[in-house]
């Protein structure tokens, strides 16, 4: 159950120092391990803590796919199997802001249990179209879908029942997920990215049933970086000398952050060994988080959708060519092509975007030509510094092309960001798109924004 604010508050005094304003201040993070400590250690820490079980898993578990082209894309992303019949665990439940929020937890077929957060309108009693928000990368992933969902005081992390300050090793910087605390929700980034909206819980306000989770490598799924693996531990070192020299001190989750960015090029690495990718693997959790969406009661299974930001965009294009169960999709901030990333945007982004052998089958916007999706909408920021803006009109021509009928493209006068008005324009096209099949309304987008 959800503290109320007082005991919530003496729960993470336990584990936070609260100032005079009332702020939350994470524990200071352990001196950065040097080239002496590691030579002292026996034995080289885990480069992959908490997924030792991840490349047996990889290799017996192959995703089969009805289709060539769900094959093809398979194949080349090293998507691992879903474990079948997935069951999940409520592990807690709360109404407030008009919405009924479930807290619920599965646990997958290697790595940590994967924490998720299901939110739909109280008082619903029809079946209502489904919605699975895939939240951004954003360079933080101690915390996952988290930033997409108000929680009540929005005050704690609630990741198996205890308080936070009664877990073990909760002020820990680099625990394996699903265990260790990091602190509250990164309401900053929400309000940096979102608009200060929680797009989950704003959703199920506006009538979806809405399942918000932890992906590979964030939240619940995140690695285990304590100890730190040594590559990672040499990348961070500097950067910690040179953060104490200016006197800033990082807390619990912002250490974490930044060796888990450091961390992601030994994952890709680790992936690539396994026959699988950053991607492939991401979209494996994803696939099996729309596998529970479509069982949840009050869902339509019928009425499928997913939307995402950033990331999480680049997530929805590839679970939409993934999965038919997928009936309309929005990507927001994240369409271009390959050609226009080089030379100068290539470390503009992860290992979401750069999946080795992708482009054999195509270009980037091929993924949502891929998919059986009867509506897609793009949303592009043409003041987006992580994208060239003739690579974002050159994929709009493309997907006007080659799937006319289906795609909606809109441009927006904005950076890299997703607006309020951004995420009214995607609920609308998802609230039209997902009507019950004998429906015939259509969703018009506005014209000046739809110009190419």
């Amino acid at each position: 159950m959800f503290f109320h604010a007082d005991e919530a508050r003496r729960a993470l005094e336990h584990t936070f120092r609260i100032d005079k304003a009332g702020h939350y201040c994470f524990p200071p993070t352990p001196p950065a391990m040097t080239t002496v400590d590691m030579a002292a250690t026996p034995t080289r820490p885990s480069a992959l803590a908490a997924y030792e079980d991840w490349p047996a898993y990889a290799a017996k578990h192959r995703l089969t796919a009805d289709t060539v082209e769900v094959r093809q894309l398979a194949d080349t992303l090293g998507v691992p199997a879903v474990t079948p019949d997935l069951e999940y665990t409520v592990l807690s439940e709360s109404e407030h802001d008009g919405v009924i929020t479930s807290h619920l937890q599965w646990q997958l077929g290697f790595g940590p249990a994967t924490s998720a957060w299901f939110v739909r309108p109280a008082g619903a009693t029809a079946p209502l179209p489904g919605v699975l928000a895939l939240h951004c990368h954003g360079g933080i992933k101690a915390y996952g879908a988290e930033r997409l969902v108000r929680f009540p005081h929005d005050v704690k992390r609630h990741d198996g029942g205890a308080p936070l300050g009664d877990r073990p090793g909760g002020d820990r910087p680099g625990g394996a997920g699903g265990s260790p605390v990091m602190g509250l929700p990164p309401l900053d980034i929400r309000a940096k990215l979102y608009g200060g909206r929680p797009l989950a819980t704003w959703l199920a306000r506006q009538g979806f049933a809405v399942l918000a989770h932890d992906t590979f490598m964030w939240g619940s799924r995140r690695f285990g970086l304590d100890p730190l693996p040594w590559r990672t531990a040499n990348a961070v070192n500097g950067q910690q000398a040179l953060r104490r020299e200016a006197g800033v001190e990082l807390s619990a989750a912002e250490y974490y952050d930044a060796a888990a960015a450091a961390h992601e090029e030994t994952v890709a690495k680790a992936a690539m060994l396994i026959g699988t990718s950053v991607a492939g693997t991401v979209a494996h959790d994803d696939l099996a988080a729309l596998g529970v969406l479509a069982s949840l009661p009050g869902v339509d299974a019928d009425r499928l959708g997913c939307l995402g930001f950033s990331g999480g965009g680049g997530r929805a294009m590839v679970l939409g060519a993934m999965s038919p169960r997928i009936r309309s999709y929005v990507v927001t901030c994240m369409m271009t092509t390959f050609e226009a990333l080089l030379p100068a945007y290539l470390d503009a982004h992860s290992w979401l975007l750069h999946s080795p052998g992708l482009a054999r089958l195509g270009e980037w916007p091929d993924l949502a030509i891929r998919s059986t999706a009867e509506r897609v909408l793009v949303q592009y920021a043409l003041a987006d510094p992580l994208f060239p803006e003739q690579g974002m009109r050159d994929a709009h021509q493309h997907l006007l092309q080659d799937m006319p009928d289906r795609y909606t493209g809109s441009f927006w006068q904005e950076p890299h960001v997703f607006t309020r008005a951004m995420q009214d324009e995607a609920a609308a096209f998802l609230a039209t798109a997902l009507q019950p099949r004998h429906s015939t309304t259509t969703h018009a987008p506005d014209p000046a924004r739809t110009a190419s």
